[in-house]
């Protein structure tokens, strides 16, 4: 499809980001902390362990598992609306880490990753659409260690390719 192998106008693409952003938080509040992805961690959890799972505070009391929860579907999504935007513009494509350092490197940065939402209590996507829209000092200091990591972890990323 043409409409998906054209790029948007910036200031167009930002327009719709804020109204739909607009809507959201009318509709269903903030946006936090990747909780539709640690639900279906959780979920996942719960299939493989069973019951076992709500012997951790963390799923028994912090954060219950079911299924019904909304932020899955939104991330579940997005997912999907990439998927499809790839696909439509031929511009999707599998790519399997060769080497086992990448797996490493993807595996330690996931993890990484994870521990800063928890830690910070938020997310990129809730910083980016919710918090700098705000002018929130928070979300600016948040973005600006999201992509200060980034750098570091290109730089690291470089390296360890140079040296293969």
């Amino acid at each position: 499809m043409e409409f998906f192998k054209k790029t948007l106008d910036p200031i167009i693409a930002l327009a719709a980001i804020a109204v739909l952003d607009i809507f959201m938080f009318l509709i269903m509040g903030a946006w936090t902390v990747g909780g539709g992805e640690t639900m279906m961690t959780g979920l996942i959890a719960k299939g493989m362990i069973g019951d076992e799972l709500e012997r951790l505070p963390f799923w028994s009391i912090v954060f219950p598992v079911h299924g019904d929860y909304w932020k899955i579907y939104i991330s579940l999504g997005m997912l999907f609306g990439a998927f499809v935007g790839a696909v439509l513009s031929k511009e999707f494509y599998w790519r399997v880490p060769r080497h086992l350092s990448e797996w490493v490197l993807i595996t330690l940065g996931g993890l990484l990753m994870g521990f800063g939402i928890r830690l910070a209590y938020i997310c990129n996507v809730s910083t980016f659409f919710g918090l700098m829209p705000e002018m929130n000092m928070g979300g600016y200091l948040a973005m600006s260690g999201i992509l200060a990591g980034a750098w570091v972890g290109s730089l690291i990323y470089k390296k360890l390719l140079e040296a293969e």
